[in-house]
């Protein structure tokens, strides 16, 4: 059994321990609010655009000559992935399950490739820190990194983001973009999620929630849909970035709770170890007294 000495300094040391958590958890927990109402402010605006595009693309069709880039289907030879992650740790489980998502979804993209006799390349952008290092560490080919994007990413960092996306699209350097990134969807949940980014593919009227109700668009649909089609891919790249920053807060408020609840829970067992100790010290010490009383 460990000293009595020994035991006292392991439960300072995770008392120290359970303060930080436990202020962890209060930061992150104001925290989590703010970007969860971003996340429920930002949706609308994302689902009517949705049902634009899907409008759109019902009129309009393809036939949209140079604005048609990013709709074009060409046969994959090269796989690109924007991987969305937290800058931090100390959020439980989330970076990790992204970073499994990830490689599943390359391996199996791979392997559907190998069937038919294609080796495809896979190229990666990263926006996070815990992103971009799994991505070096596995020795990925890394075309783009962003990080230290911060809690309030605004639609200009969600632009230059896509934008690298669109020119190796454009550039045939890749011909299909997969967005990797947390789907919030509630404070103890956050599930990782895998969506076409390029080509675009405009949403179904049924998945978008388009209304039957007919528009007269100025100056025409085709010229509309061309410049929205970058706007798009812009709004699923910001989408992404609040549902990261939302999923990151409420995980790690989970997770120094969790830590927190470990740590009081550790600190009893603690408590009770280092009094059978004290008060074994205390009866060996009357013990030795009365033996040497007898003695006399």
């Amino acid at each position: 059994m460990a000293s009595t000495r020994e035991i006292r300094r392991r439960i300072r040391s995770i008392k120290n321990i359970s303060q930080i958590t436990k202020a962890m958890q209060m930061v992150a927990s104001s925290k989590m609010r703010r970007a969860q109402e971003r996340v429920q402010e930002s949706r609308p605006y994302t689902e009517q655009l949705y049902g634009l595009v899907s409008r759109l693309a019902k009129i309009t069709g393809e036939d949209l000559g140079e604005g048609s880039a990013l709709l074009k289907q060409r046969p994959v030879r090269n796989i690109g992935y924007l991987m969305v992650t937290p800058d931090r740790g100390l959020c439980g489980a989330l970076n990790s399950n992204l970073n499994r998502k990830l490689a599943s979804t390359a391996l199996a993209e791979q392997n559907k490739l190998a069937e038919r006799g294609q080796k495809p390349g896979l190229d990666y952008i990263a926006v996070g820190r815990k992103g971009r290092d799994f991505i070096v560490r596995t020795q990925q080919k890394l075309l783009a990194e962003f990080t230290n994007i911060g809690d309030r990413p605004s639609m200009n960092d969600a632009s230059a983001i896509a934008q690298v996306a669109m020119d190796a699209f454009l550039k045939e350097e890749v011909d299909v973009v997969y967005l990797v990134y947390p789907k919030f969807i509630n404070t103890v949940t956050q599930q990782p999620a895998v969506l076409q980014l390029l080509p675009v593919q405009p949403p179904t009227e049924e998945a978008a929630h388009v209304e039957t109700v007919e528009y007269i668009y100025e100056p025409n649909p085709q010229e509309i849909f061309a410049a929205l089609l970058p706007r798009y891919v812009d709004v699923q790249v910001y989408q992404a970035l609040l549902e990261t920053i939302a999923s990151f807060y409420s995980a790690q408020m989970v997770a120094m709770k969790n830590a927190t609840d470990s740590a009081k829970d550790l600190l009893q067992d603690l408590t009770l170890v280092y009094n059978k100790a004290r008060q074994a010290a205390i009866t060996t010490q009357i013990l030795e007294v009365v033996a040497g009383a007898e003695a006399l």
